[in-house]
Protein backbone atom coordinates (compact mmCIF):
# COMPACT_ATOMS: atom_id res chain seq x y z
CA UNK A 1 0.00 0.00 0.00
CA UNK A 2 3.20 2.36 0.94
CA UNK A 3 4.06 2.11 -2.48
CA UNK A 4 0.93 2.87 -4.32
CA UNK A 5 0.51 5.91 -2.05
CA UNK A 6 4.02 7.26 -3.59
CA UNK A 7 3.74 6.09 -6.81
CA UNK A 8 0.40 8.53 -6.76
CA UNK A 9 2.09 11.47 -5.07
CA UNK A 10 4.88 11.21 -7.69
CA UNK A 11 2.21 10.77 -10.65
CA UNK A 12 -0.17 13.72 -8.65
CA UNK A 13 2.86 15.98 -8.25
CA UNK A 14 2.80 19.53 -10.03
CA UNK A 15 5.92 18.60 -11.34
CA UNK A 16 4.60 15.70 -13.29
CA UNK A 17 1.70 17.17 -14.24
CA UNK A 18 2.93 19.82 -15.68
CA UNK A 19 5.62 17.91 -17.70
CA UNK A 20 2.60 15.77 -18.65
CA UNK A 21 0.68 18.88 -19.90
CA UNK A 22 3.91 19.85 -22.00
CA UNK A 23 4.44 16.82 -22.86
CA UNK A 24 1.29 16.47 -24.57
CA UNK A 25 1.74 19.85 -26.02
CA UNK A 26 5.09 18.89 -27.20
CA UNK A 27 3.95 15.53 -28.95
CA UNK A 28 1.39 17.63 -30.56
CA UNK A 29 3.72 19.66 -31.71
CA UNK A 30 5.86 16.59 -33.44
CA UNK A 31 3.02 14.73 -34.58
CA UNK A 32 1.22 17.97 -36.18
CA UNK A 33 3.86 19.33 -38.03
CA UNK A 34 5.29 15.54 -39.15
CA UNK A 35 1.84 14.97 -39.94
CA UNK A 36 1.54 18.24 -42.17
CA UNK A 37 4.88 17.73 -43.61
CA UNK A 38 4.72 13.95 -44.32
CA UNK A 39 1.03 13.86 -45.61
CA UNK A 40 -0.22 16.96 -46.82
CA UNK A 41 3.34 18.15 -48.20
CA UNK A 42 4.42 14.24 -49.50
CA UNK A 43 7.82 14.85 -48.01
CA UNK A 44 9.57 11.53 -47.12
CA UNK A 45 9.22 10.81 -43.63
CA UNK A 46 13.01 11.02 -42.50
CA UNK A 47 12.44 15.24 -43.21
CA UNK A 48 9.13 14.88 -41.51
CA UNK A 49 10.41 14.10 -38.85
CA UNK A 50 13.39 15.98 -38.45
CA UNK A 51 11.60 19.13 -38.81
CA UNK A 52 8.52 18.17 -36.38
CA UNK A 53 11.54 16.87 -33.90
CA UNK A 54 13.52 20.70 -34.01
CA UNK A 55 10.25 22.70 -33.44
CA UNK A 56 8.94 19.96 -30.92
CA UNK A 57 12.38 19.94 -29.16
CA UNK A 58 12.70 23.90 -28.80
CA UNK A 59 9.26 24.24 -27.20
CA UNK A 60 10.49 21.09 -24.82
CA UNK A 61 13.42 22.99 -23.76
CA UNK A 62 12.04 26.16 -22.96
CA UNK A 63 8.60 24.85 -20.83
CA UNK A 64 10.77 21.66 -19.14
CA UNK A 65 13.22 25.01 -18.10
CA UNK A 66 10.33 27.28 -17.40
CA UNK A 67 8.17 25.67 -15.18
CA UNK A 68 8.36 22.16 -15.39
CA UNK A 69 11.87 21.82 -13.57
CA UNK A 70 11.85 25.57 -12.72
CA UNK A 71 15.21 25.81 -13.66
CA UNK A 72 15.56 29.96 -13.60
CA UNK A 73 18.76 30.52 -14.08
CA UNK A 74 20.21 32.35 -17.45
CA UNK A 75 23.49 32.48 -16.35
CA UNK A 76 25.79 31.67 -19.62
CA UNK A 77 27.08 28.61 -17.43
CA UNK A 78 24.12 27.34 -16.46
CA UNK A 79 22.03 27.96 -19.67
CA UNK A 80 24.33 26.46 -22.00
CA UNK A 81 25.22 23.58 -20.01
CA UNK A 82 21.38 22.83 -19.65
CA UNK A 83 20.72 23.44 -23.38
CA UNK A 84 24.24 21.44 -24.55
CA UNK A 85 23.09 18.37 -22.02
CA UNK A 86 19.33 18.83 -23.35
CA UNK A 87 20.18 18.59 -26.91
CA UNK A 88 22.36 15.63 -26.17
CA UNK A 89 19.61 13.44 -24.05
CA UNK A 90 17.28 14.06 -27.50
CA UNK A 91 19.78 13.23 -29.82
CA UNK A 92 19.78 10.08 -27.93
CA UNK A 93 15.77 9.95 -27.78
CA UNK A 94 15.91 11.01 -31.83
CA UNK A 95 18.06 8.07 -32.52
CA UNK A 96 15.18 6.09 -30.71
CA UNK A 97 12.82 8.55 -32.33
CA UNK A 98 14.17 7.20 -36.16
CA UNK A 99 14.82 3.90 -34.92
CA UNK A 100 10.98 3.09 -34.41
CA UNK A 101 9.64 4.98 -37.20
CA UNK A 102 11.86 2.90 -39.26
CA UNK A 103 11.03 -0.20 -38.06
CA UNK A 104 6.98 0.84 -37.76
CA UNK A 105 6.62 2.28 -40.90
CA UNK A 106 9.48 0.82 -43.20
CA UNK A 107 9.45 -2.65 -41.74
CA UNK A 108 5.90 -3.01 -40.26
CA UNK A 109 4.38 -0.42 -43.19
CA UNK A 110 2.02 0.87 -40.42
CA UNK A 111 0.35 4.20 -41.36
CA UNK A 112 2.50 7.41 -40.27
CA UNK A 113 -0.10 9.04 -37.85
CA UNK A 114 -0.20 5.48 -35.86
CA UNK A 115 4.29 4.87 -36.20
CA UNK A 116 4.56 8.68 -34.89
CA UNK A 117 1.92 7.81 -31.87
CA UNK A 118 3.77 5.13 -30.83
CA UNK A 119 7.19 6.23 -31.15
CA UNK A 120 6.49 9.36 -28.90
CA UNK A 121 4.99 7.42 -25.91
CA UNK A 122 8.38 5.71 -25.75
CA UNK A 123 10.39 8.82 -26.50
CA UNK A 124 8.61 11.18 -24.21
CA UNK A 125 9.30 8.50 -21.43
CA UNK A 126 13.20 8.31 -21.80
CA UNK A 127 13.43 11.96 -22.12
CA UNK A 128 11.47 12.61 -19.05
CA UNK A 129 14.14 10.09 -17.52
CA UNK A 130 17.29 11.91 -18.85
CA UNK A 131 15.50 15.28 -18.34
CA UNK A 132 14.40 14.65 -14.57
CA UNK A 133 17.89 12.89 -13.55
CA UNK A 134 20.73 14.63 -15.50
CA UNK A 135 19.53 17.67 -17.29
CA UNK A 136 17.58 19.79 -15.01
CA UNK A 137 18.77 17.76 -11.70
CA UNK A 138 18.82 19.45 -8.49
CA UNK A 139 21.95 20.08 -7.00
Amino acid sequence: MNRILKLWRFLTSPEMILYLIFGVLTTVINIVVFEVCYNSLGWQWQAANALAWILAVAFAFLTNKLWVFRSKSFQANVFWRELLSFLAARLLSLGVDYACMWLFIDMLAWNGLLSKTVDNVIVVVINYVLSKLVIFRKK
